[in-house]
């Protein structure tokens, strides 16, 4: 049986009290979508060497929706049985080495929320609905029982493992109760404790209560009459423990034999130890357990943030846990755990799995609770798949998740090394691309728009364009800038800029150096450069050929434009395809046929491949474009859209194309044969990628939620399915999840698409906006409506609840967007309206209670009537009168003004209670009391405009008493602008200043301040500090500059401008800091910004960036200096191994003269530095600059700048005809090339500056010069260098006739008798033939290597090489003696371990006869006696020995004599006893010590 393709599965659905689940032996499988996945664990996974033990090794397919609970038998002989419940109403019990069904039933009319198969009868499966209904299935005689105990949603059930009949129950309000089947469901204890949703029962392992020793009596909560029926009655007299866990944040351990609970575990709040999380996500609690089989006193539990906690019941006073995983932080999970199921391996590993909502499933080991493996997973579509070409191996995935993995698919130790980046995302990950050069710069794209550029390498946030596009970022590709952003500053214009192509047609670029800047449209470029009148086509894809002069377009009309750089003119439109391109590849430029770099492979929506040659067009160059109708080869076979396409880089016009038929297909593109097809996916395909290393191995995504790794020569299909094929394979990708929407919530709209971007769109959204957003936003909207009983809780339901997006799949270039503003709007009312609905609304009576009195019986109106007349005739009023009155308050209206101000007083609380206030407060103004109404108003917060308006007409005071009133009540319905505008109505400017900033109004506060306040005011300066600070911690460096130089603070705006650290920032604060006039500030800016550009090979920016400080004259030499020889070393390379052009100068490109009297030339024409005083001038500010020492790990670009730097100064001294200041800077420049072990630098130095020797400079300085000791280190140097080229000569004769010769009578020809490029070692150490003699000047040189021979430095270096290895020696034994106490504290002092721990710093040499001394371990004051010799020795030598650097004085002797025995009587007898004088007397080192036992063998 062939394997399974390595597979990224999707993730482990949410909030499901059990869908994973593992049988013994090895298999463990989880609930994924509407399939289970299942894993094979242990030593029979098959994985490779070094691996974890772990392979997805199938996919049980066969639910229509959601499955919601998954459980093995964990019967003997059938551990291949499991069962599955689902959304769409069925149970199914499954084959898992068939991966079929064996049978099912829909019994359930509600959604399933649990499922258990019983642990004690082989052939029971028990399931619950949200309903409270409970059916027990048998599956031999495929019996069933109905059960309906309580009307409550079941969230868990678990079968006991000791009693066959008893099952437990969780519900949603916290109930936990125990039922026996086998009495139709008679409730044999209701535990109550629990006050919400129960997620988790767990039944002790062992039978009896005598695991615990647990005093019931004191840690009972509950009362001592069991809840449930009497324990006489019950079949669990003899008891057993239970655990549940609740949302309620608490774990109880109950009694079944007293019905009641014994201890409670409080969940502890533990801080966060991952990073992985959005701190903004308000996370649902989820308490699982796990109660160990072999460790009945222990329980494992979830927690908060994804700690796995394992509790020790056996001490009921004190609650007791230990933390899972405490050694490694990255090994926990940062989110919820939903499952967690125990599995033992082959080799009797007891292990536990977890799920959680961080999207991984973890495997720990329960005897040490340290995580052995991670298998991540997807929770979206994938939508783009992405190669580095630097950092070989990394796949980045964009997922619809809001995540983008970064997968290490060459990693050994672990097959399924990802890393997840969330920060900044936010949505739906479409497009990926990886910089060509850059390690770890990752440019993606969302569906809303966004374009960001993520550094993989480091935890930082991604920085996002400020340029957004309209719509879904379909494809990103980096190319060379094209004007105006090539046009630009040349400290602007980066080497390589970011395209990308969005769903509203437009390609704009992005500068990855200022993403805060404007993105361009090409477009008008486009326009302007071939004149084009007409409207131009939507784009829908953008591609870069391989060298960066050509770029394609594909658009919506299904043509194709190819342009030429740099001014993008056309070249050719390609009229082939009619529908949409998705597609648009350049085949690459490595293979062994250069001519095919011209083929372009397109895709479309019309299923058919095109594959052009454009090498005529590219040569051609025409005037003006031309139209290609015919395709080179033409590849079909894809029955639907064709989303990806990616060509083979191991092989020549191979292509391998994802289509929407559910299929990968690798075609030959040059003989248009399709090779393989790939049919392991359950989706339309969105993307695929070949691997760069491996040429069998393609990567495929597909909106099945899975990206699949698999092999060409595994597929058994050649091409893609036609037919009735092609009709299964549809079937199949239908059976995917298609959540139902409520009816009452979907609304009705017409949209206006393209009939191409509406095929197949509806499901995808449907899939894709119902399932979960990952890490950085916001899980709270869907942990609400997942609780909610018409939509139980689902792992697909927890993201998007509102927004409803239709994404065109495979990239495809039109796009629905359904917003969450449009579908709240209200139905529209019908078109025919009733008459009644058309007429004007009349307006709300003021009198409403008297206008209904008067419409009362005629009786009632003529009492009203006698009453009123009794009134107003009557001079004095009986108490019957008045009484009459008060009871028809409406006659108010018709006597006098007491009586009229008591009936508004009536129907002003009428008014209130009927929700009208500003009905009453206007009956307050009729009658006057305006100061009324607004503390009536204000009492109870409804103060309006209007109001406020009228308060004046009450007095001044009341006026300002109710505009601050009103400006309170707008605090509290936050709105503080206008707040704000209210105090200053009333010329409170310093309140309303400190509102606004109290709230962060920055802005708007500043902007009040500026225009209210007297400039010289120190609250306007610092809110211009507050706002600075706050933007600067926010990573907004440009707009904090701003604050900071409104606060007059331009050092500070310097300083957080410089913050950012690209050149244009650099050079932007430099110049801010010389206008404000902090030269100091403005010079290291402006040195920063130089070196910037430098390492960008931009020369002109860098002098550019030097020019704007006058202090920095000096380091335009230096600069200048570099660049000459930077493009004197260039010239001297191959041009296939040159790296990127830079940009030089023009008097950089002349070649006249040496380089010293090229850069003599340079200074004095183009820096003005021709005379002795201004040479002095630039020596003595370079001089205060100080470079640190170099190492063989200095990068070449900073050694090469300190190496110039050093150089300049000896010019500089030259030129000013100071010598004793030229030979120590040279002498620098060379000591740092040797000492990084750049010897081909060394000798450039020696060759440019020093072509004929050190002689010259021996007569400028004369013998009694102070640096005569730094002139001799310097020529030792070069004796040094010219003594390695004659040896190198010797063995690998180059060139230079000069170093070697052939005598006269050798007969062998010159072609032959030179050694190829690669000789061997062997070629290397024979001796020449005796034909090979020395030239002379070769023999002159050996002459005078006798000035190397310098015993004073050979005792010198050998003292200091004495201090080194006696140090080293030293941290060995303390690394020794911290070892060997480790190993005591841990394992109680391993004996054995002493003999190798005391030789392993003994000094490690093979044995010798006369060296067996130092073969045997040193003792600690033998160790301290050589370090204090030695160093005494070191304190007895002059200080003009110590200060100068020196050739390694016994290297010299070794070559010298090497020399010597390969061309006998070219070296001095005399020099070579001398050497080995030297040898035999300084070569008792480590260093040096087998060396010289080989001389003397």
């Amino acid at each position: 049986m062939k394997p399974e393709p390595r597979t990224l599965p999707p993730s482990p659905n949410w909030y499901c009290a059990r869908c994973s689940d593992a049988a013994p032996g090895g298999i463990f499988g989880f609930a994924a979508r509407t399939s289970v996945f299942l894993v094979r664990v242990g030593p029979g996974a098959g994985a490779s060497p070094g691996a974890p033990p772990f392979r997805v090794v199938g996919e049980l397919v066969g639910h229509t929706e959601r499955v919601s609970g998954f459980t093995f038998s964990h019967h003997p002989g059938q551990y291949n049985l499991c069962a599955t419940s689902s959304d769409d109403g069925t149970v199914k019990i499954w084959d898992v080495e068939t991966k079929a069904v064996v049978t099912e039933h829909a019994l359930h009319q509600h959604t399933i929320s649990a499922l258990h198969w019983s642990p004690t009868v082989k052939d029971l499966i028990v399931s619950g609905d949200e309903k409270g209904v409970v059916f027990c299935y048998w599956l031999n005689r495929s019996d069933s029982q109905h059960l309906f105990t309580e009307p409550r949603a079941i969230f868990c059930l678990t079968c006991s493992p000791h009693h066959e009949n008893l099952v437990a129950i969780g519900y949603k309000d916290g109930i936990v109760i125990i039922i026996d089947i086998s009495k139709k469901g008679e409730v044999v204890h209701r535990l109550r404790g629990h006050d919400d949703e129960i997620h988790s029962i767990a039944w002790c392992p062992l039978s009896g209560e005598d695991c615990l020793s647990i005093n019931q009596e004191e840690n009972s909560e509950e009362p001592d009459i069991p809840n449930g029926k009497l324990i006489a009655e019950t079949p669990i007299t003899k008891g057993c423990y239970l655990a549940t866990g609740s949302k309620d944040q608490t774990i109880r351990i109950w009694s079944c034999s007293r019905g009641r609970g014994v201890m409670v575990l409080k969940l502890p709040f533990l801080k966060r130890r991952s990073g992985g999380v959005d701190p903004t996500v308000k996370e649902r609690l989820w308490l699982t357990l796990h109660w160990p089989k072999n460790q009945p006193t222990q329980l494992v539990s979830s927690c908060f943030g994804g700690e796995l906690l394992l509790w020790d019941l056996t001490q009921s006073w004190r609650r007791k846990y230990t933390l899972f995983s405490t050694s490694a932080e990255g090994h926990n999970h940062s989110r919820i755990v939903f499952n967690l199921c125990p599995l033992k391996t082959e080799d009797g590993k007891q292990l536990l799995l977890s799920t959680s909502m961080d999207r991984d499933v973890k495997c720990w080991d329960m005897a040490t609770l340290e995580c052995c493996w991670t298998l991540p997973s997807l929770g979206g579509f994938a939508y783009s798949l992405a190669f580095s070409p630097v950092d070989v191996g990394s796949l980045a995935i964009g997922v619809g998740d809001g995540m983008i993995r970064v997968w290490n698919t060459l990693s050994i130790k672990n097959n399924y090394d990802v890393k997840n980046f969330w920060q900044g995302v936010k949505s739906k990950v479409t497009a990926l691309c990886w910089h060509p050069n850059k390690e770890g710069c990752l440019a993606f794209g969302t569906d809303d728009g966004k374009v960001g550029l993520y550094d993989t390498c480091s935890n930082k946030p991604p920085q996002i364009s400020s340029t957004y596009h309209k719509k879904t970022v379909y494809r990103l590709a980096w190319g060379p800038p094209v004007p105006p952003m090539s046009l630009g500053g040349e400290g602007d214009r980066p080497s390589l800029t970011l395209y990308s192509c969005g769903g509203e047609g437009i390609v704009l670029q992005h500068n990855p150096w200022k993403l805060s800047g404007e993105a361009f449209d090409i477009n008008k470029l486009v326009r302007d450069t071939n004149s084009i009148r007409y409207k131009l086509p939507v784009h829908t894809e953008i591609s870069w050929k391989g060298d960066g002069k050509v770029m394609a377009l594909g658009n919506e009309d299904g043509s194709i434009e190819i342009f030429q750089v740099p001014n993008l003119k056309l070249l050719c439109t390609i009229q082939q395809h009619h529908k949409l391109v998705n597609a648009i590849v350049w085949h690459h430029e490595h293979g062994s046929r250069p001519e095919l770099s011209c083929l372009l492979a397109s895709g479309s929506n019309n299923a058919v491949i095109y594959v052009h040659n454009l090498k005529a067009v590219l040569e051609s160059n025409p005037e003006s474009p031309i139209t290609i109708t015919e395709p080179y080869r033409t590849l079909s076979g894809h029955t639907a859209k064709v989303t990806s396409l990616a060509w083979s880089p191991h092989h020549d016009g191979r292509l391998v194309s994802a289509c929407y038929d559910g299929t990968a297909q690798v075609w030959d593109a040059l003989r248009e044969e399709p090779l393989f097809n790939f049919r392991g996916h359950r989706g339309r395909l969105l993307c695929v990628a070949w691997s760069p290393v491996d040429p069998e191995c393609i990567y495929s995504g597909a909106d099945d939620f899975c990206v699949y790794r698999w092999l060409t020569s595994m597929q058994d299909h050649s091409r893609p399915p036609q037919g009735k094929k092609c009709i299964e394979l549809e079937k199949k990708r239908l059976s995917q999840f298609k959540p139902k929407l409520k009816k009452k919530k979907k609304p009705t709209l017409r949209l206006p698409i393209k009939q191409d971007s509406s095929i197949g769109n509806e499901d995808e959204s449907v899939r894709e906006n119902l399932a979960p957003v990952e890490n950085g936003l916001s899980d709270q909207d869907g942990e609400e409506e997942a609780q909610e009983p018409e939509l139980p809780p689902s792992p697909v339901v927890c993201g998007e609840p509102v927004s409803c997006t239709a994404v065109s799949l495979g990239l495809e270039k039109s796009k629905v967007t359904v917003s969450s503003k449009v579908a709240s709007l209200k139905k529209e009312p019908p078109k025919e309206k009733p008459e009644a609905l058309l007429k004007k609304r009349k307006a709300r009576s003021m009198l409403p209670l008297s206008t209904s009195l008067d419409h009362r019986s005629k009786e009632e109106l003529h009492r009203d009537c006698l009453v009123l007349a009794t009134a107003t005739h009557a001079r004095e009023l009986h108490e019957d009168v008045s009484a009459d009155l008060e009871e028809r308050f409406h006659l108010g209206l018709f006597t006098d003004r007491a009586a009229l101000y008591r009936m508004m007083e009536t129907e002003g609380k009428g008014h209130l209670e009927s929700g009208h206030p500003e009905l009453c407060h206007q009956l307050m103004l009729w009658k006057g009391d305006l100061k009324g109404a607004l503390q009536a108003a204000a009492e109870r917060g409804e103060l309006t405009d209007s109001l406020v308006a009228v308060a004046p007409v009450a007095g001044y005071s009341v006026w300002l008493w109710a505009v601050e009133a009103f400006a309170k009540q707008l605090c509290f319905q936050d709105q503080y602008v206008k707040a704000a505008s209210y105090l200053l109505s009333i010329h409170r400017v310093y309140e309303a200043v400190e509102l606004l900033r109290s709230n962060h109004l920055y802005r708007e506060a500043i902007a009040v301040a500026k225009a209210r306040l007297r400039p010289e005011d120190p609250v306007l300066k610092d809110l211009y500090l507050s706002w600075g600070s706050i933007l600067e911690r926010d990573g907004h460096y440009a707009i904090a500059a701003k604050c900071y130089l409104g606060a007059t603070s331009a050092y500070d705006a310097a300083k957080v401008l410089a913050r950012k650290g690209d050149a244009a920032s650099l050079r932007t604060a430099a110049e801010l800091a010389a206008i404000a006039g902090e030269s100091e500030l403005a010079a290291s800016l402006a040195l920063r910004c130089a070196q910037e550009l430098l390492l960008l090979k931009n020369w002109v920016g860098a002098q550019e960036a030097l020019g704007l400080h006058e202090s920095l004259q000096g380091q335009r030499l230096v600069f200048c200096l570099l660049e000459l020889l930077c493009r004197h070393l260039e010239e001297k390379q191959p041009p296939e191994v040159r790296g990127p052009s830079s940009i030089y100068h023009q008097w950089a490109a002349g070649s006249e003269g040496t380089l010293v009297q090229r850069v003599t030339g340079v200074w004095r024409s183009a820096f003005s530095v021709d005379t002795p005083e201004q040479c002095r001038a630039a020596l003595q500010k370079l001089q205060d600059v100080k470079y640190p020492s170099a190492t063989s790990n200095t990068p070449f670009r900073q050694l090469l700048l300190h190496v110039c730097h050093d150089l300049t100064l000896a010019m500089l001294s030259q030129q000013a005809a100071s010598w004793e200041e030229a030979v120590p800077a040279l002498l620098q420049a060379v000591v740092r090339s040797y000492t990084s072990g750049n010897f081909t630098l060394m000798q450039e130095i020696y060759s440019a500056f020093l072509p004929g020797g050190c002689d010259h400079l021996r007569d400028k300085l004369g013998d009694l010069s102070p640096t005569m000791a730094a002139f001799k280190s310097l020529e030792a140097f070069f004796i040094y260098g010219q003594l390695y080229e004659v040896w190198w000569s010797l063995c690998g004769p180059g060139s230079e006739s000069s170093i070697w010769v052939w005598s006269a009578e050798s007969t062998v020809s010159d072609k032959q008798s030179k050694p190829g490029d690669s000789a061997s070692a062997e070629d290397v150490e024979q001796p020449p033939g005796p034909g090979l003699r020395l030239s002379a000047e070769s023999e002159r040189l050996l002459s005078a290597c006798k000035e190397l021979f310098s015993e004073r430095h050979a005792s010198l270096q050998t003292s200091q090489r004495t201090v080194a290895e006696v140090q080293e020696t030293l941290a060995e034994m303390i690394r020794q003696h911290q070892k060997s106490q480790l190993c005591k504290a841990t394992a109680n002092g391993p004996n054995r371990d002493e003999p190798s721990q005391q030789t392993e710093w003994a000094p490690s040499q093979p044995p010798s006869p006369t060296r067996e001394e130092r073969n045997a371990p040193v003792s600690l004051p033998e160790l301290t006696r050589r370090l204090t010799e030695a160093n005494e020795r070191i304190a007895e030598f002059p200080e003009s020995v110590k200060a100068w650097p020196f050739p390694d004085v016994l290297e010299c002797c070794l070559v010298l004599l090497h020399i010597g025995s390969q061309c006998p009587g070219a070296v001095n007898p005399e020099m070579q006893q001398q050497a080995q004088k030297l040898l035999q007397k300084y070569g008792h080192t480590r260093a040096y010590r087998r060396h010289c036992q080989i001389r003397h063998t």
